[in-house]
């Protein structure tokens, strides 16, 4: 977690959120922090960016992370926790809570709907209070 928040450090004009792809080894195949603003695509989101690139850096069905960990500072949103699914992504562990938008337990709880067909380990509040806090920085800043 405290890799995703040094990702997150370095949003520029982006909500700081950072993600982080660990391989079965513990190695990090991917990291990367929202791009919405920067790149102008809705869905940069940390989560999405981190998976296309985890997945095009794996030479073994590269798009398959089963075995893999995302970690990242802010509980998924609807968009991600699917994309999450579909990548078969082995666990997902993520700092702050976000009741408004939140698709792993606050709002919704896609990660581990029975219905799907993966579900992968959910792990959070993992660092909760730093990762909230360059949250609540980053808006502060804003509502000047």
């Amino acid at each position: 977690m405290r890799r995703a928040l040094e990702v997150a450090a370095c949003a520029g004009p982006d909500v700081p959120i950072g993600a982080v792809i660990l391989g079965p080894d513990g190695s990090e195949l991917a990291a990367a922090h929202n791009e919405r603003e920067l790149t102008g695509d809705p869905t940069a989101h940390a989560e999405m960016m981190a998976l296309r690139r985890a997945t095009g850096r794996r030479e073994r069905d590269g798009w398959r992370l089963e075995e893999c960990a995302l970690v990242v500072t802010v509980e998924p949103c609807t968009m991600c926790a699917g994309a999450l699914v579909l990548a078969r992504i082995g666990t997902v562990v993520f700092g702050a809570w976000e009741p408004k938008t939140g698709a792993a337990g606050s709002l919704w709880d896609v990660l581990r709907d029975r219905r799907l067909t993966h579900r992968p380990e959910v792990i959070g509040g993992v660092l909760q209070d730093e990762s909230s806090a360059l949250l609540r920085a980053f808006f502060a800043g804003h509502r000047e």
